[in-house]
């Protein structure tokens, strides 16, 4: 099931975005971005979201911005004891070559690589993803709502597609009735060719062949299914918790009858029908890969 939410904050000399977001997936497929230097950060949400989400493709992004400050730099002394060496072997070297260099200042001393960092001390970092799990709740909950809320317009748009496909085979079942006089004619006319051309018939082959004819016109057990599958997906819609992965096996169903239906007709009403079946349940079929 698609779904967003998105958050910000700030502490810690820290400001941050949240991101959140879904789209359709058969399972669960999680993707977090997030700074690996946060202890314990990613494993926290990721429990967080495996706890309320059982299906879809989701993305979740955290943007952390360090709000420079004089205080939150530092020097590393090991770097720049290593720079001033290297300062100094530099300018020894150069005075035996008789070279003259520029006077080195404190500014070009910092302005080395490595010899001040900005990164936090890990008590900050332990402080600031104890806070980020805490401020990711609210965008959490904002996420459900999302999908709770669009679930509901899904419940409805699947019952409507329910109501059509019942009536269609109630329309069905009529048309299967009517056409009855229809295929009874077509037995006997097949009967009597088969007694024409023949001088001794097996009445036990016989039987079977009328039997069986009978049984590939019937589309009664089809129909039967149908409404029991309808009956079956209402009760679903009705249900907690994830319910995609049912669907998805009861859609299957749905369009085996479907197709069955259809290569039993023998009546281009009926045949008419069944592909408007086919129809509506493939429309469903694509709303079901929203359910979770």
């Amino acid at each position: 099931m698609t779904g967003f939410a998105s958050g910000q904050g700030a502490k810690h000399g820290f400001s941050w975005t949240w991101e959140l977001r879904a789209v359709n997936a058969r399972g669960l497929d999680l993707r977090l971005r997030m700074p690996d230097w946060l202890p314990g950060l990613e494993q926290t949400l990721r429990t967080a979201l495996t706890g309320v989400l059982a299906r879809g493709s989701v993305t979740l992004n955290l943007r952390l911005t360090r709000e420079e400050t004089a205080s939150s730099v530092r020097v590393v002394p090991e770097t720049l004891t290593a720079a001033l060496e290297n300062l100094n072997q530099i300018e020894a070297t150069a005075r035996a070559a008789g070279v003259a260099l520029v006077p080195t200042t404190a500014l070009d001393v910092m302005a080395l690589r490595g010899v001040l960092d900005s990164a936090p001390e890990i008590t900050d970092a332990e402080a600031l993803s104890k806070t980020l799990q805490g401020d990711f709740a609210s965008v959490l909950q904002d996420f459900l709502d999302m999908r709770a809320a669009e679930g509901l317009s899904l419940a409805d748009i699947i019952d409507a597609q329910l109501t059509e496909i019942e009536q269609l085979t109630e329309q069905a079942t009529a048309q299967a009735r009517a056409r009855l006089p229809k295929v009874e004619q077509a037995f006997r006319e097949n009967i009597a060719r088969i007694l024409d051309n023949s001088e001794a018939v097996d009445e036990g082959r016989l039987a079977q062949e009328l039997a069986l004819l009978a049984v590939k016109a019937d589309v009664t057990e089809e129909t039967d299914r149908l409404l029991t599958h309808i009956k079956a997906a209402r009760a679903l819609l009705g249900e907690d918790g994830p319910r995609g992965r049912k669907f998805d096996f009861l859609m299957q169903e749905f369009n085996r009858e479907a197709n069955t239906l259809c290569s039993k007709s023998q009546d281009s009403d009926l045949t008419a029908t069944g592909l408007d079946l086919k129809a509506v349940i493939d429309q469903m079929r694509e709303q079901i890969q929203n359910v979770e």
